[in-house]
């Protein structure tokens, strides 16, 4: 019987040093786009796909994370007594009620295996998913990254990595892997590196900021020694998985935004904007306006 993805992992202690100084005080994992903080989509996404336990791996200066998701009594209190129903509806159902937070605290920043690394007295023996929340995916025809990887893992029994094509000249900045058996949706990975310079990348598909990975990972972290940037990668200890598991690379259907850079956080910001249900044709409206004045 196949294992559900249950629990679902946010490494959320990174400093976001792109994003300084609106991040000097407040986590880049709670910058907002349009209403909601980038967390939240993440949350969202992650209980869309059947999570019910996140797991929030954090560190210094982070505890507006945990009050976000966590009961405001008092604004609460305001909002019922000001008639305010809306609000007061969207303020109490950030996540259902039987989705649970847990925090565990990175005491290092170590890198994004040892973020991972820290999540496995949570996780133990099952499967689960991993979401970096910068990176803001809108899924096709209203089905998210996450619940899109899942419906994979279930086919195939076995970890599943979210990839894209990325430009051959900026394979530096991503995992890349290398694949065969493609059949344009899914594909075996033969290896996968840390940041290739271009002239070394061994295929333009870039890792995104999802996985799904058997519990197996965890000891093979523990093997993993520092490796780019003088950090434990989660990449090396899957590079160490492909010799005892298959894993399998999934292109995203939907759009992809790089909000841990100022670009990709503005595009987010615009076109969830016009898409947005209150403010979508006002919106669209002033954009035209600013456009005739370029």
């Amino acid at each position: 019987m196949v294992k559900k993805i249950r629990k679902a992992v946010f490494p959320v202690a990174g400093m976001g040093t792109r994003f300084l100084p609106a991040t000097k005080a407040n986590p880049k994992e709670m910058l907002p786009v349009v209403d909601k903080p980038l967390i939240q989509y993440a949350a969202e996404e992650a209980e869309e796909a059947g999570v019910s336990s996140l797991v929030f791996v954090t560190g210094r200066n982070k505890r507006s994370i945990p009050d976000h998701f966590d009961k405001a009594y008092e604004l609460e209190s305001e909002l019922k007594e000001a008639g305010k129903t809306a609000l007061l509806e969207k303020v109490q159902n950030v996540l259902p009620e039987d989705v649970s937070c847990i925090y565990l605290r990175q005491s290092e920043a170590l890198g994004l295996g040892h973020a991972v690394l820290c999540a496995e007295p949570v996780v133990a023996d099952e499967p689960f998913a991993v979401i970096l929340a910068d990176d803001l995916i809108r899924g096709d025809g209203g089905v998210g990254a996450l619940e899109q990887m899942a419906q994979i893992y279930e086919r195939y029994q076995c970890s599943v990595i979210l990839v894209e094509e990325v430009p051959q000249e900026e394979t530096s900045k991503y995992g890349i892997v290398e694949v065969e058996d493609d059949d344009g949706e899914t594909a075996t990975i033969t290896s996968i590196v840390e940041k290739p310079k271009p002239e070394d990348a061994p295929s333009n598909l870039g890792v995104v900021g999802r996985y799904i990975l058997t519990p197996r990972i965890f000891s093979l972290i523990k093997e993993t020694g520092r490796g780019a940037g003088g950090e434990i990668q989660l990449t090396d200890a899957i590079a160490e998985l492909l010799k005892y598991e298959k894993v399998r690379a999934y292109r995203v259907k939907g759009k992809r935004y790089d909000c841990g850079s100022k670009l990709g956080y503005l595009e987010a910001t615009v076109e969830l904007g016009l898409a947005h249900e209150e403010l979508g044709d006002s919106f669209k409206n002033y954009l035209k306006e600013m456009a005739e004045k370029l």
